[in-house]
């Protein structure tokens, strides 16, 4: 009997997932949006690795010599600065993206932990202001929920000008999620897909956003910092003009930001790694010699204390947080915490066609766990105290292993670590953070 042989040889370049794109698109002419951040593999804090100290550096006793994480922002023109006890804060997620007990519950941790947390698009709910010690207010835009009652409660206001999931497009909020409450604070027809502006109404040009930042300072009597946020595209001259138009500090989210919802195209094809971000805000800044006068955030793909303490001996000041801030609340776990017990969620994920560990649905408003959601039974899935708690024991997680890192480092502060403590463990990585390849010299492009 003859036996016949299949040749089962993939396509590098039209390969299962794009054939299932091309053909997918032929069926319904309708790009795909979905949640979160970018699958592909780009250069990635991963890369870099910490040279700790031995004979040539003396490394700190972690259980006898401190290490200070007291975190200023907004020193440079704001009457009353922000003053953080760590460099790790919560990103912007707004009440739409996220339920009402989800954001009351980032609002307790980050006030438990000495940290901030920021509203997102849409306004401030009160249960956030409430809960939150500290809360950055969020002027996009959409305008959406747009509150000069609530922008004077806010210890910080961030201008954003584009997400780094997202730079160059708007934001999109979809009419499943547009419920009586969510539709009052935009103004809003319930139920109807939203979608915000990608370019805010007020300006056409930089110059634009010097009036815009002089005005929120007049209406706050420049007392509180006032923030800019650009998603990392032409980085260098970006964070220069939001220096020029007279941010107190540059938030820069690099292409591995999340979102609750947008096209997949711009997910993968717009905007640059975070790791490249860094390092070209950071050269922004010396060049203007306003290193420590502005203070830098950094966020997109933050996951560790690992990368937290990368970004800042790369000359961040701090790094904010978000997909991971929504994995510690039970996003793609398998069950969902109700009333103390766990209840499996395998049977929701089933009805979204996916499974833990693989979902990307936050723009369906089905959230298995409770955290994407504005139906009022799924977000009873996740209880403001329960996941408080969650976030807490990560961001506290988080922030002992940074300073871990910083004593191995002999560093007493963590804002003491430096270029010098890293090495590149790829070419790609050390031309884009311009740090010497591992056992070498050499920084592609910029040495021997």
């Amino acid at each position: 009997m003859t036996h016949r042989r299949i040749q089962k040889e993939e396509s590098h370049t039209f390969d299962r997932t794009v054939i299932d794109y091309i053909q997918r698109a032929a069926a319904t002419g309708l790009y795909e949006i979905r949640g979160l951040g970018s699958k592909r593999k780009v250069p990635h804090f991963d890369d870099l690795v910490f040279l700790a100290g031995s004979i040539t550096r003396y490394p700190l006793e972690g259980y006898r010599e401190k290490c200070t994480t007291k975190t200023l922002l907004g020193t440079r023109y704001a009457k009353k600065p922000i003053e953080l006890d760590i460099p790790i804060t919560i990103a912007g997620m707004s009440f739409g993206s996220l339920s009402a007990n989800v954001k009351e519950a980032l609002g307790r941790a980050a006030t438990e932990c000495g940290t901030s947390t920021t509203t997102g698009d849409g306004g401030m709910t009160p249960e956030e202001r409430r809960s939150s010690k500290t809360l950055v207010y969020q002027c996009l835009p959409s305008r959406y929920g747009f509150n000069p009652d609530d922008l004077r409660k806010a210890n910080a206001i961030e201008v954003v000008v584009g997400q780094g999931a997202k730079p160059g497009g708007g934001g999109m909020l979809l009419g499943q999620k547009v419920n009586k409450r969510v539709a009052g604070m935009r103004t809003l027809p319930e139920g109807v897909d939203q979608r915000s502006a990608c370019r805010h109404p007020d300006w056409t040009g930089p110059d634009d956003l010097t009036i815009k930042i002089k005005e929120l300072r007049e209406i706050t009597d420049w007392e509180v910092p006032i923030y800019a946020k650009v998603g990392a595209t032409r980085t260098f001259h970006d964070v220069k003009l939001c220096v020029h138009a007279g941010a107190d500090v540059v938030v820069v989210d690099g292409m591995q930001g999340g979102t609750a919802a947008t096209q997949t195209v711009f997910i993968e094809h717009i905007g640059i790694p975070t790791l490249a971000a860094v390092r070209l805000a950071v050269d922004a800044l010396e060049d203007m010699n306003m290193k420590g006068k502005v203070q830098l955030i950094v966020s997109g793909g933050i996951r560790t204390g690992a990368d937290a303490a990368k970004a800042l001996a790369m000359g961040a000041d701090a790094v904010s947080v978000g997909q991971g801030i929504l994995f510690a609340l039970g996003c793609n776990n398998e069950t969902y915490l109700q009333q103390g017990e766990h209840h499996s969620a395998i049977a929701d994920y089933d009805s979204l066609g996916t499974a833990p560990g693989y979902c990307h649905h936050c723009h369906t408003g089905l959230c298995p766990v409770g955290i994407t959601t504005q139906d009022e039974m799924l977000e009873q899935r996740l209880t403001p105290e329960v996941g408080a708690k969650h976030v807490k024991n990560y961001l506290k997680t988080m922030n002992m292993e940074l300073t871990t890192i910083a004593r191995a480092c002999g560093k007493s502060d963590v804002h003491h670590l430096e270029r010098e403590d890293l090495v590149a463990l790829t070419v790609e990585a050390a031309a884009m953070a311009r740090i010497p390849l591992a056992g070498t010299h050499w920084i592609p492009g910029h040495s021997g």
